[in-house]
């Protein structure tokens, strides 16, 4: 029910200035740079962090003291950049899956020529529209009528910071902070190699008690950033799936398979030539008949897939459990849709939306534009196939928008089951396919367009829905939100194409290894989009280890009966130990802190506006953007970036040992700081 007693901010006359030029451009600048940090951590660990708190802090800032911006503005320039980090998170969760579609003749995947520049921006921004297309009739019903039910939390509380202007200034510093700690540590790290990147100890095969176990670290700032946002249950969770792979299955199967049927394995999955041939994942010696790690060819022979039957089932777990949810808010937003027709006149600037025209003329327009793009930005045969698509996703899109907007207005965007969604999308669009006979490797990439335009479009609106709760908290007009939204989409989805073209250049020893892409390697394991990949493969073309995935189902559901969150163990189950480690390390300072706290009775602060949280939030936009950097540094200037590695200088003078120790030393020195910066009030 609507609540009756609330009355929205009204800002002073003379702070009224909103949708001005200065706010959407520096809202897209914001969009560009949480949008490119965003990639970068989804490709590592496929996980996203909001970052709209933070974006409303360092605007209010910045905005205040360069700009002269009003709250209003502020609130544009926090609405625009946030559509950034949204996109970013649907794009690499789907389009990098591609890659890891079925083989063609020449054994390069089906959908390799459809992971370029443009094909990412158009479906990148038409799915961005989509999503806020699709929230403007959902906003009055949602939004404004449900305001004393659904919380947003993510948005009430940036209305507290917008509102709160005169705490911006301490906020944002600490929060600069952290990013100027993270760019240091980075560059010591990824420039200089002062730092290692992976501090590791690995059993040896030969070990009677525990072979090939492989104890890993990425010790980067953006991974402690996240470990102490997502707190020290979620990251213990994480950890767990990744300590049941790499500490319990490998050493086991690495004791139970001999070497040739591992290598056979590899082969069938196209990691390995061929078993005659040395090199690929574990690197194989053909002659000897050995890996050099068996941790790794375990890994990519069997754990990756045990992983993505797990992370299949954690999420249509996940999703099967907001099915009241789902079908309640979807009755509910139809009805209030209804109710609402036509009361777009005469109303008051706060209650200015978008009209319902635009919506219908939008929609139509994508489904038109999906159908006339050539074959090789859109697959399909032909005009009606794609139209079919194009229904498809408007359908599919109206659906889990609404259900979309709902949950994230109960629980938050962090806990939005995204991949539930997409998952169900692909499911459902791979079924339609098959019924009407459209089976096959070559129907792959089509059912890849509906579930990433549909994954695209849901991520949008989870993130549109906390910003238009902000903007109708703080007496903002939704219409200039709603425009500037497709600005942010729009902006960002030319920047997030860039970003990912970037960091799937191979390096030189990934062409070595004859890698021709640095996505879905152990630098970029892009989790999610394989999944997607592996699901679209399994029902349209039936060439899947079925035997390996439903392992990893029966484990999610295992985890599921003993009242463990299967989405997120299955997730760890997938990652490397390597990436989950470090991001618990933050998890568990951040349950250290809480608890000290609790011990000697002092008030918790807001956990989205603490000192530390603030500051993990720096690390992780700091250290991402840090990566994002070299990356594009590694590529256009690729003898500077070697000259300047000091690492063989540093093992040849104390040791491969020590140099590791070191690097740990580094990382443990920031989690100090980081300790040290939330115990301050």
């Amino acid at each position: 029910m609507e609540n009756k007693t609330f009355k929205p901010y009204v800002p002073p006359e003379t702070t009224m200035a909103e949708f001005t030029v200065k706010s959407v451009l520096v809202g897209s600048l914001f969009g560009i740079l949480f949008g490119a940090s965003t990639v970068y951590l989804a490709l590592k660990a496929g996980l996203t962090v909001t970052a709209s708190i933070p974006i409303a802090v360092i605007a209010i800032t910045l905005g205040r003291k360069f700009l002269k911006t009003t709250i209003l503005e502020n609130n544009i320039i926090q609405t625009t950049g946030s559509a950034g980090e949204s996109i970013a998170a649907g794009v690499v969760f789907t389009l990098p899956g591609f890659l890891f579609l079925s083989p063609d003749a020449s054994g390069e995947s089906i959908g390799e020529h459809y992971f370029n520049y443009l094909t990412i921006l158009i479906l990148a921004a038409f799915g961005g529209m989509l999503g806020t297309l699709m929230m403007v009739p959902l906003r009055r019903s949602l939004i404004v009528k449900e305001h004393g039910v659904l919380p947003y939390p993510e948005g009430t509380a940036c209305a507290s910071v917008l509102q709160a202007g005169e705490k911006g200034g301490v906020f944002a510093q600490t929060a600069f902070i952290g990013m100027g700690v993270a760019m240091v540590y980075a560059l010591l790290q990824k420039v200089f190699h002062v730092i290692a990147e992976v501090p590791s100890f690995v059993t040896t095969q030969a070990n009677r008690y525990w072979p090939s176990a492989a104890t890993r670290g990425e010790i980067t700032p953006e991974y402690l950033g996240v470990g102490y946002i997502i707190g020290p249950r979620i990251s213990g969770i994480l950890v767990a799936g990744s300590v049941l792979a790499w500490w319990a299955l490998t050493p086991l199967l690495t004791t139970l398979v001999s070497p040739d049927t591992i290598a056979l394995q590899l082969v069938k999955l196209g990691y390995l030539a061929d078993i005659n041939t040395s090199g690929g994942r574990g690197a194989w010696d053909a002659g000897a008949h050995t890996f050099s790690s068996y941790a790794d060819a375990i890994y990519w022979a069997y754990i990756r897939q045990i992983g993505a039957g797990a992370v299949a089932a954690g999420g249509f777990i996940t999703l099967l459990k907001t099915i009241p949810t789902i079908v309640s808010s979807f009755r509910e937003s139809i009805a209030s849709m209804r109710s609402d027709a036509g009361t777009q006149t005469n109303v008051v600037r706060t209650e200015r939306d978008l009209t319902f025209k635009v919506v219908i003329i939008g929609s139509i327009a994508l489904v038109l534009l999906t159908a006339m793009l050539p074959d090789n930005i859109i697959p399909g045969d032909n005009i009606l196939q794609k139209l079919i698509i194009g229904i498809l996703i408007v359908v599919f899109g109206f659906f889990f928008v609404t259900v979309s907007s709902r949950i994230v207005g109960l629980v938050g965007t962090s806990n939005n089951p995204i991949s539930g969604m997409t998952i169900a999308t692909l499911m459902g669009t791979c079924l339609i396919f098959t019924s009407v006979g459209w089976s096959g490797k070559f129907y792959e990439p089509l059912a890849l367009v509906v579930g990433g335009m549909i994954c695209i479009a849901a991520s949008n609106a989870g993130g549109t829905s906390q910003d238009l709760k902000t903007g109708y908290i703080v007496g903002a007009t939704p219409r200039y939100q709603q425009l500037a939204l497709f600005i942010g989409a729009i902006v960002s989805s030319v920047a997030i194409g860039v970003v990912v073209q970037i960091l799937d250049t191979p390096t030189p020893d990934m062409v070595a290894q004859g890698l021709q892409h640095a996505i879905g390697s152990d630098k970029y394991p892009a989790p999610q989009s394989t999944l997607m990949a592996t699901l679209a493969k399994g029902i349209l073309s039936y060439n899947l280890d079925w035997q390996f995935v439903m392992v990893g189902v029966f484990i999610a559901i295992t985890m599921e009966l003993c009242g463990v969150k299967a989405l997120a163990f299955a997730i760890g189950l997938y990652l490397p130990l390597s990436t989950t480690l470090p991001i618990f390390a933050g998890g568990a300072l951040k349950g250290y802190i809480d608890w000290n706290a609790e011990r000697k009775g002092e008030k918790k602060e807001e956990d989205e506006l603490s000192r530390g949280s603030l500051f993990a939030t720096g690390l992780i936009a700091g250290g991402a953007l840090t990566g994002v950097l070299v990356a594009i540094l590694a590529v256009s200037l690729p003898t500077i970036m070697d000259s300047m590695n000091v690492e063989h200088h540093l093992v040849a003078g104390i040791g491969s040992d020590a140099y590791q120790l070191l690097g740990v030393a580094f990382f443990v020195a920031m989690m100090f700081m980081l300790y040290r910066l939330a115990k301050q009030k």
